[in-house]
């Protein structure tokens, strides 16, 4: 089914800005919901953002609102997450996930990619 590669992580110091790539294959990202969903160690995975099929956006975790956005180019079946104002609380690794419709529940995604880590530290 949809394959999904994430590419863009790495380090950064705090207020700092980095820019997350998901390029889907397999079939054409224009059907898919994609959410980006972040894990640090010994923490649970959680959802961060999601744009759906027609565009729309919804925001997982408030820890990232104003500072996080989410879109998507159809042409090029990439989704994007731009990280603007980095904070040591977001270093994890960050995953692109697929479905048919969004959602805030890992389990819910049938689709994922290996994950990239991002660190945000001094």
């Amino acid at each position: 089914q949809l394959q999904l590669v994430e590419s863009g992580g790495g380090l950064v110091q705090p207020g700092g800005s980095l820019r997350l790539s998901c390029a889907a294959s397999g079939f054409t990202s224009d059907y898919y919901a994609i959410a980006w969903f972040r894990q640090a160690p010994g923490k649970e995975r959680e959802g961060v953002l999601c744009i759906s099929s027609s565009g729309g956006t919804t925001n997982y975790a408030d820890s990232v609102k104003g500072r996080f956005t989410i879109s998507r180019d159809n042409a090029k079946n990439t989704v994007y997450l731009q990280m603007n104002s980095l904070k040591p609380e977001d270093t994890a690794v960050y995953y692109c996930a697929a479905d048919r419709w969004c959602s805030r529940f890992a389990s819910t995604f049938g689709s994922w990619g290996q994950g990239t880590q991002v660190t945000v530290s001094s």
